[in-house]
């Protein structure tokens, strides 16, 4: 798998390749967190943002499809005692509905080849009124830099299925019937954009049921 091979350097695309976009998108992530949260991070990675949520929220339980990305997640958070670790498919996620506050899914969209069956299921186990956080990473024009990242790891494995610019990202999420979506944009020389998304409330689609 692509991202097991790639987990031991992972880090330096992180920390100082694309280091200006995720300085932003941790700040970004971090203001959308409650000391009260119960959060499901999807595609942790290499433990990027789950650090951040962890210094923020009451747990985390992160998750990946990689067994090496989560063993350096591990060793990158291992400072904190909230967080739990566990192989799970963003498809196919093994938890009841409606069991986490907030669900995190860094990154990961842009790579599925059905990133909606991906967002209900995100959707699924997101309490009502809960929030989807997820941050994607921009392809500004064909020709822009982010354009050319694209390109390049693509041949070397990691195939972007969708190439989301600042103006359509909203639109993708209002297609999947969100009608409360904030998107905000980490700049950097990958720029990252993250998506907010509220899960209505139960007497919400009620309500406009009945209208």
């Amino acid at each position: 798998m692509f991202w097991d091979r790639v987990a031991g350097i992972y880090d330096i695309y992180v920390n100082v390749i694309n280091r200006r976009t995720h300085k932003a998108l941790k700040k970004i992530v971090e203001d959308l967190v409650s000391p009260r949260d119960d959060i499901l991070e999807c595609a942790c990675g290499t433990g990027m943002l789950t650090a951040v949520l962890a210094r923020k929220c009451r747990w985390v339980t992160a998750t990946d499809f990689s067994d090496a990305m989560l063993k350096k997640a591990k060793r990158n958070c291992s400072g904190y005692l909230n967080i739990t670790y566990e192989n799970a498919d963003i498809c196919h996620l093994p938890y009841p509905g409606e069991s986490f506050d907030k669900v995190v899914a860094g990154n990961v969209i842009h790579l599925l080849d059905d990133p909606y069956l991906a967002l209900r299921e995100l959707d699924r186990v997101c309490i009502p009124g809960g929030l989807l956080i997820i941050p994607t990473y921009m392809n500004k024009t064909e020709k822009s830099e982010a354009g050319a990242f694209v390109k390049t790891i693509g041949k070397a494995g990691a195939d972007f299925k969708r190439q989301f610019t600042p103006e359509n990202y909203a639109g993708f999420f209002r297609e999947a019937g969100y009608r409360d979506v904030t998107v905000t944009l980490a700049e950097g020389r990958i720029p990252c954009a993250v998506a907010a998304v509220r899960k209505e409330k139960k007497e919400q689609k009620e309500n406009d049921l009945k209208i």
